[in-house]
Order: structure tokens, then C-alpha cells, then sequence
């Protein structure tokens, strides 16, 4: 904990002062007793609970001393929401996200879990939409209007999901397009996959939320040439692996029916998080989605500050204050 104007603690010696002042009046008080002649009527007065006595003077001290606190600005460290930065959600739209390992099913899921991010996401945060199978198509560009976003995750049921996964291609077009949001790039967005690596540094500007349930078929780019782009221009890539290891998908119908093994590519998701500084989350239910994607919401889009908590301590100090006084005169002795 900080404080803006640390000298005012100096207030705080009010509080031993008024300690030692109520120890001399308790002195003073011994030495010049009042005289009583019924000494059973003035025991019953001033006796009661010890704890009764004690308890209403020293949350008037705590009060004190908080409001001696409290206008020393106190500033607690914490994450703040940052101005200036972007996230690219990207979502794997490919056939196999229809598998139903994952209630309701893949995509369904996914879709839930992109609103969980954007409920906890600062108002301020600019997010990008990037949809990929066979290749990447930019659904949403970074915007802070997030209610946009969320409209553009119903194209993602009628995007055509067919053709392969192109994770290579999808990481090289997300670093583009939250590049390009920052003024790290100007290169038109459909060259981002045979574009070099960007030139200008992103870092602490520009995250990606990276989500796929199967391993590399198709594209230009190997997953590592996108994870080495990220690289390059200091955007750590947050990767989810979406599905679990039995998952299936069932095409056509009849005897030409068959089933097809889906499962994640875990290894290939890893990878690109520790390439690029991110993390790793195994998501094989609805529920662990939706969780790692609050918490990235929480978390991403902020950075490392300050927040002044006076107002807790004021108003703490206060609510204190009358405390104690409700309590005195409630516990007060009163002479018959």
C-alpha cells in the first residue's frame, strides 16, 4: 500500500494521545471519587460486563485511525484497465466443432464461453473476432463496442466449416489484425497470411485468445510460423484446447455412415503458448471453457496499477464512529 500524502499519517498520533488523555481522566477520576452513601445502588450502577465499558471506546479508536488513514489518499496495487489495448478472440469454426463431447456441443460452448469473456472484460477494451477453418476470415475488427462482437458470434454458426483447420494461417491473421489495431501495421488484412512479421512491437497492447479443438490440416503457415510471428512482435497468444481425446463426429447416413475421431491438438496449443509467452488451458467441458474464459476476461486487457481506496477508509471510519456511539448509549448505566 501506498499513500498520496503520507505525511498525514502523522495523524495517527492523535490516537495514543487520546489513549494516554482517557488514562489520565481514569486517574483523575480514582483520586476524587464521588461520595455515595448507598454503595449497593452505586455497585449495581457501575457495575456490568467489563467488555461493555471497553468495547465502544476502542472502535472509536479504530474509527480514528482509520479516518487518520484514509485522508492520507491510501492506493493499494492491483490491475487497471489499460486505455490502449486490444484482444483477438479466435475461433476454430472447422466441421469438428459440431462434436457433441462438449455440451451442447463445440461450438455452442465456445460461443458461451466468448460471452463470459466479454461480461468480464473492461468496457474500454477493444476486441477482435477472427473465424477459421480451411482459412481465416476477420468476423469483427477491434472495437470497444462489445455488443457488436457479440452479434458477430451468430455468423459463426453459418461460417463454412468445412475444408480443414488452418491454425497457422488464423494465428498469422490474428497478429495482423491486433497489430494493424495499435498502429503496429498497415498491410491489408487478406496478405496477413503471406505478409512478413510485423516490424513494430506490440507488447502489453495486444493479446490473443486462441481456440481450436483439432490439429493442423490445411494452410499456408504451420502453427510454429504463426506462434514465431506472435513472437516477433510481442503478443503473447492465450491458447484453449476445446474437446477431449474421444471425441467424435458422425457423416453421412445409412451404410455410408461413419464416425470420425476429433480430438484436440493439445500439444500443438501448448507449444504456441510457450512460444509466445501465453498460457495453456485443457478445456474438455462446457464449464472449464466458460471458467478459463472468465478468467482471462478478468485479467487480460489490464495492467499493473495503482487504485486509491480512501472513500473504503472514510466510510469504514464512519460507519465505526457510530457504532460506538450507538453502543455507549445503549450500554450506558443509568442512575435510578
Amino acid at each position: 500500500m501506498s499513500f498520496g500524502h503520507p505525511l498525514l499519517l502523522l495523524t495517527l498520533l492523535v490516537v495514543p494521545a487520546l489513549v494516554l488523555v482517557h488514562r489520565l481522566a481514569e486517574r483523575r477520576r480514582m483520586r476524587y471519587a464521588v461520595r455515595y452513601t448507598n454503595l449497593e445502588v452505586l455497585a449495581q450502577v457501575a457495575g456490568g460486563f467489563a467488555w461493555r465499558r471497553v468495547v465502544p471506546p476502542l472502535l472509536l479508536l479504530v474509527a480514528i485511525a482509520a479516518l487518520c488513514v484514509g485522508v492520507a489518499r491510501p492506493r493499494v496495487s492491483t490491475l487497471v484497465p489499460s486505455e490502449e489495448a486490444t484482444v483477438i478472440l479466435v475461433v476454430d469454426a472447422s466441421g469438428s466443432m459440431q462434436a457433441q463431447d462438449v455440451k451442447p456441443s463445440r461450438l455452442v460452448a465456445a460461443q458461451e464461453a466468448v460471452k463470459a469473456f466479454l461480461d468480464r472484460a473492461p468496457k474500454n477494451l477493444r476486441v477482435g473476432l477472427v473465424v477459421f477453418a480451411g482459412e481465416p476470415m476477420v468476423a469483427a475488427p477491434p472495437t470497444a463496442d462489445h455488443d457488436l462482437v457479440r452479434e458477430s458470434l451468430g455468423t459463426i454458426a453459418f461460417f463454412p466449416g468445412f475444408g480443414g483447420t488452418a491454425i497457422g494461417d488464423a494465428l498469422a491473421m490474428a497478429v495482423e489484425v491486433g497489430s494493424e489495431s495499435v498502429g503496429g501495421s498497415t498491410r491489408n488484412l487478406t496478405s496477413a497470411v503471406a505478409a512478413e512479421p510485423p516490424k513494430t512491437p506490440t507488447r502489453g497492447l495486444v493479446s490473443i485468445l486462441f481456440l481450436s479443438d483439432g490439429s493442423q490440416t490445411r494452410g499456408n503457415l504451420q502453427p510454429s510460423d504463426g506462434a514465431s510471428r506472435a513472437k516477433a512482435a510481442g503478443i503473447p497468444v492465450y491458447t484453449v484446447a476445446l474437446g477431449t481425446p474421444n471425441g467424435t463426429l458422425t457423416r453421412g447416413s445409412g451404410p455410408f455412415q461413419r464416425t470420425i475421431p476429433v480430438p484436440p491438438d493439445p500439444t500443438t496449443l501448448r507449444m504456441i503458448a510457450g512460444t509466445t509467452g501465453g498460457e495453456f488451458f485443457d478445456a474438455r467441458n462446457a464449464g472449464a471453457l466458460k471458467e478459463a474464459y472468465g478468467k482471462l476476461g478478468s485479467h487480460l486487457g489490464r495492467k499493473p496499477g495503482r487504485v486509491e481506496v480512501t472513500y473504503a477508509f472514510l466510510g469504514g471510519g464512519a460507519v465505526l464512529a457510530l457504532l460506538a456511539g450507538a453502543l455507549s448509549l445503549f450500554w450506558s448505566p443509568r442512575i435510578p
